[in-house]
């Protein structure tokens, strides 16, 4: 399998997937602030020019890490990646979802990208908005992580998606709800998580 990622973006969650698995996968590395993304070669891939993006061993692409992360719990079920009951895999699902598409889709995408969102003048609010959102958001997660040390019991598809999240958030100096520090320090100490950090130059 293909492996297209940048070190310290949301593709870390997918690369801690594929470590607690034990795939084999060959990494391409793309550099966005250059456009490695939005390369012909790379959108014949992804056509979005977007990452994370895993090529299966038949070819076909993967593009968004929800689907790369359900493939994977879903491929190798003995990984037990994804509860087994129904209301823990909906309760797994429900976070990896908030985590990707809420936490970073509405509330990093402004920090990281505000001019997608602003008119001129208006970069830093549109920043501050987005620093909200997150913090509001990580609080709310917290709320439901009281009591536990996973977002679904064990270790799931979830707590990579909630990692990078919080990850990020510790990298720009946002201070992380009680809960969702001792889950970040809590994924910290597993050695996938270790070995990809080091491996992405976070030592």
């Amino acid at each position: 399998m293909k492996f297209y990622m940048t070190p310290g973006s949301c593709s870390t969650g997918i690369h801690i997937l594929l470590e607690e698995i034990g795939l084999v996968f060959e990494a391409y590395i793309l550099n966005l602030p250059r456009g490695d993304h939005l390369k012909p070669e790379y959108l014949a891939i992804n056509p979005h020019g977007t990452i994370p993006t895993l090529v299966r061993d038949d070819g076909t692409a993967l593009c968004d890490f929800v689907s790369i992360a359900t493939w994977l719990a879903e491929t190798y079920p003995r990984r037990k990646l994804l509860p087994e009951d129904l209301a823990g895999k909906e309760r797994a699902m429900e976070v990896l979802n908030f985590a990707t598409r809420y936490i970073h889709g509405e509330g990093f995408r402004r920090v990281f990208t505000p001019e997608r969102y602003a008119v001129a003048g208006d970069i830093e609010a549109v920043k501050a908005q987005g620093r909200e959102i997150v913090a509001e958001a990580l609080l709310k997660v917290s709320g439901e992580l009281d009591g536990k040390s996973y977002a679904a019991g064990a270790f799931s598809i979830a707590d990579a998606g909630l990692f990078y999240v919080e990850f990020w958030a510790d990298k720009i100096g946002m201070e992380l709800p009680v809960n969702c520090r001792a889950h970040y320090e809590l994924m910290k100490t597993r050695p996938t998580v270790r070995q990809v950090l080091a491996e992405e130059g976070y030592r």
